[in-house]
């Protein structure tokens, strides 16, 4: 089995102090360990030179919109698979919140288009605490703003197929990605494993069980 015929895209996404760095770099490693070629797209908003946060303005977060875009742009020709700390439509959350729900720049349109373009958006759901990382903000009533623009917009701009959520609270490192890989090679059309990688998927078990509802939800909000 050969390269992919066409690279993939997966974006983690939600609010800020979710745990999705550590699950964007945690799925990167298991498509790495199935012998696909993966890149890496950092969360942009930490080099916004105009402020970040609850004080932001809509300028402030107009430039991280242009800036995730022009990231997946040089990023996904490199790779079978990149995989995002953030996506379009996470961020066009804190442009709306930064906006007062308005939409100045009309980048509306743009984010739906470019929505389409992710084989899989993962959304990492608030249930656990805010830690100080010196960077974001550990207010729980703006991270409650941004989780509330989520659940209002994002199901217009992903559909349910494409859409997989998951506890923050259930990611560490024990938590299987293989599910969600296996989701996104079929999602393409493409074999999960290439030529030489063994078929083994060795999963060590949590340490609790997975809690009611499960860990993954396909395509719910």
């Amino acid at each position: 089995m050969a390269r992919w015929q066409r690279n993939a895209k997966v974006a983690f996404v939600g609010s800020h102090g979710i745990r999705k760095t550590t699950a964007a770099h945690g799925f990167a490693n298991a498509m790495q360990r199935a012998g696909r070629s993966v890149e890496y797209g950092r969360e942009v908003v930490r080099d916004n030179p105009l402020g970040i946060n609850e004080g932001a303005t809509g300028e402030a977060q107009l430039w991280v919109l242009v800036s995730q875009i022009r990231q997946e742009l040089e990023l996904a020709p490199k790779a079978e698979v990149l995989v995002l700390d953030r996506g379009v439509m996470d961020n066009f959350a804190y442009y709306l919140r930064a906006c007062g729900g308005e939409d100045p720049f009309d980048v509306g349109p743009l984010v739906v288009r470019w929505s389409g373009t992710y084989d899989l958006v993962v959304r990492l759901m608030p249930d656990v605490d805010l830690r100080s990382d010196g960077v974001r903000s550990t207010s729980d009533a703006f991270r409650r703003e941004i989780e509330d623009l989520l659940d209002d917009r994002l199901p217009g701009l992903v559909e349910a197929s494409r859409l997989v959520r998951i506890a923050a609270s259930a990611i560490d490192d024990r938590f299987d990605w293989w599910p969600i890989a296996d989701r996104l090679a079929a999602s393409i059309g493409e074999p999960l494993f290439a030529d030489g990688v063994p078929r083994r998927r060795i999963a060590r078990p949590r340490r609790t069980p997975t809690p009611d509802p499960p860990q993954l939800a396909f395509g719910e909000l």
